[in-house]
């Protein structure tokens, strides 16, 4: 089968996020699919984006084939991205004929996030008499109405919703991150035949082959020994520094457990709102609480063997009434380690797995409580728990499964 993979933000373990669809066309590839990758040149998600000389740059990554296409650069989520995206969708249709002479797609998935790559993805599946295929991200335009408190009647919302009617009426298959977002699908004319819940997951050749691991930054690694030679509890965080992490939540446990100075939590990655967050534990003298800048995905494992527990926050929202796909939930428990996160939602892999605690969304008390009782359990039982998360990860949540159930559903 030739697969066309349209995702703007489309990263690879040599670039940063979004992972996901390398780790799919890397699979789909050994089971003897040809898989071609359309991204955007800059993503704010990227911790290294693509240096272009020419309107499109080819590239092999690992035996996928990446077609880069040029876009401006932009910070923050203001007109800068706006432009960013619309430049990615008319040189979609500019490109997409010339890609596609020399080859002719069995699918074309559309897996953007925002939903305006679904017209050029049927356009070209139409052409070819391919499958169109939507991947869902995130429920757009629903996203950016509630995270941004924009109004149903903003332009923006207005377009992205006719792009998302467009699609539910029009996918001949639909891939979901998110196990419950058809409850709101159906209602903009989705199909309940077409609906396949393919979540995120783990690259067990990260994890097992050490050839693919890479070692810890210096900085990170010399951070990491003086805390444990102090005898310090390291609470982890590793991922995105934004809006919807809710990250306000372990400045608030870090100035609670203050008096308890064997807890030390300390943040990894960046995103909007590090520099605020720095700041705030700046004012608030808050010597237990350390921020590092990213690592490369091939660094995690290392990483996150140094940690003794690892959190996970979100801000609460209406949106994750339809579910979460996570990927550092994903890490943390294939890391084997104790989990504590703060979220209302169904599929709770956490509680699932017992590989951890799940408090409600925002009960900073709760938080704080199970992290006392964490940080005094012995080690044996937070090893158990550690082992019970991975364990679970390994049985259903890794990408040669989740690959083959993606084909599966074509």
């Amino acid at each position: 089968m030739k697969i066309l993979l349209i995702n703007h933000y489309a990263g690879s373990i040599y670039h940063g996020m979004e992972f996901r669809p390398y780790y799919l066309s890397k699979e789909w590839v050994k089971m003897g699919h040809e898989v071609v990758i359309v991204a955007a040149s800059f993503s704010h998600l990227r911790q290294k984006n693509v240096d272009m000389t020419t309107d499109v740059r080819e590239e092999n990554i690992d035996g996928v084939r990446y077609l880069w296409l040029k876009t401006p650069e932009y910070n923050g989520n203001g007109l800068g991205r706006i432009r960013n995206m619309l430049a990615f969708i008319r040189k979609l249709y500019v490109h997409l004929p010339k890609i596609t002479a020399d080859f002719i797609p069995d699918a074309v998935i559309a897996s953007s996030t925002y939903p305006l790559d679904s017209y050029p993805a049927k356009w070209i599946a139409k052409k070819h008499g391919a499958k169109f295929v939507f991947e869902l991200h995130d429920l757009w335009p629903m996203s950016p109405q509630v995270l941004g408190n924009m109004s149903k009647w903003h332009p923006f919302i207005i377009t992205m919703q006719m792009a998302e009617d467009y699609w539910c009426r029009n996918a001949d298959v639909v891939i979901s991150l998110l196990p419950d977002a058809y409850k709101h699908l159906v209602t903009r004319g989705m199909k309940m035949d077409k609906y396949t819940v393919v979540p995120n997951g783990v690259s067990i050749d990260e994890w097992q082959d050490e050839t693919e691991k890479e070692e810890l930054p210096e900085l990170h690694r010399d951070a990491l020994f003086k805390l444990k030679k102090s005898g310090k509890t390291i609470v982890g965080y590793v991922g995105g520094h934004g809006v919807s992490n809710g990250l306000d939540m372990l400045i608030d446990a870090a100035a609670r457990t203050s008096d308890f100075s064997k807890i030390q939590l300390v943040l990894v990655g960046k995103g909007p709102e590090k520099a605020r967050l720095e700041e705030t534990t700046k004012r608030l003298n808050l010597s237990n609480i350390t921020f590092l800048p990213p690592v490369l995905k091939k660094a995690v494992p290392a990483l996150l063997k140094q940690m003794d527990i690892l959190v996970c926050t979100v801000k609460e929202t209406p949106l994750y009434q339809y579910g979460m796909s996570l990927n550092k939930i994903f890490d943390y428990m294939m890391a084997g380690k104790p989990v504590l996160w703060s979220a209302n939602v169904s599929n709770d892999l956490v509680a699932d797995s017992h590989c951890g605690f799940t408090v409600p969304c925002g009960d900073i008390t709760s938080f704080c409580n199970k992290l006392y009782e964490m940080s005094n359990m012995q080690k044996e039982l937070l090893d158990a728990m550690g082992i019970r998360g991975k364990e679970y990860i390994l049985k259903q949540y890794t990408y040669p499964k989740l690959a083959r159930k993606f084909i599966d559903a074509l």
